[in-house]
């Protein structure tokens, strides 16, 4: 996979796939098509919970300015990891995004690879690459997509700027 190009962009559909939360009672599931349908909803994507770049600087920056979004028009804020519901939700509690955001894992990277947004880590295998998009009821109508090791063009403040 090393070299993939990504596939999804602007005026594409997000692929239907199921994504994994954490809820009160154990871990739940939803279609993206339901995230998606008839909503604005601001999706970033990161490389994996806990890590350095991710809690240091990527979802704290979607965290500070949700409100932001949502006036907006914004109606949910999604961050995509390559993880699995469980570790999405200790991270969620780590990171204190409450009902801010939903923490949703692609935890087999189906979603990731239908985007052509993965790629492959030596020592966690599959992983999401950095970027941001704004998804209009179902389809992407911005999309930042960060080079390797990069954060900058995918934080909340650059999407603000974008809305």
């Amino acid at each position: 996979m090393k070299g993939r190009k990504m596939t999804i962009k602007p005026g594409d559909s997000i692929p239907s796939a199921t994504l994994y939360m954490m809820g009160a009672d154990g871990p739940t599931s939803a279609s993206t098509d339901d995230f998606f349908k008839g909503k604005k909803v601001a999706m970033f994507g990161l490389p994996g919970a806990f890590t350095p770049t991710c809690s240091a600087q990527h979802v704290p920056s979607y965290l500070s300015n949700a409100a932001a979004l949502k006036e907006k028009s914004v109606d949910s804020i999604i961050c995509l990891s390559v993880n699995d519901a469980f570790v999405l939700g200790a991270w969620a509690k780590d990171q204190g995004v409450g009902d801010n955001i939903i923490m949703a894992g692609d935890g087999s990277g189906l979603l990731t690879k239908a985007m052509g947004l993965e790629f492959m880590s030596l020592d966690k295998g599959i992983r999401c690459q950095r970027f941001s998009m704004i998804v209009d009821d179902g389809v992407v109508s911005v999309l930042n997509h960060e080079a390797a090791g990069e954060y900058r063009i995918s934080s909340a403040e650059n999407m603000l700027n974008q809305l």
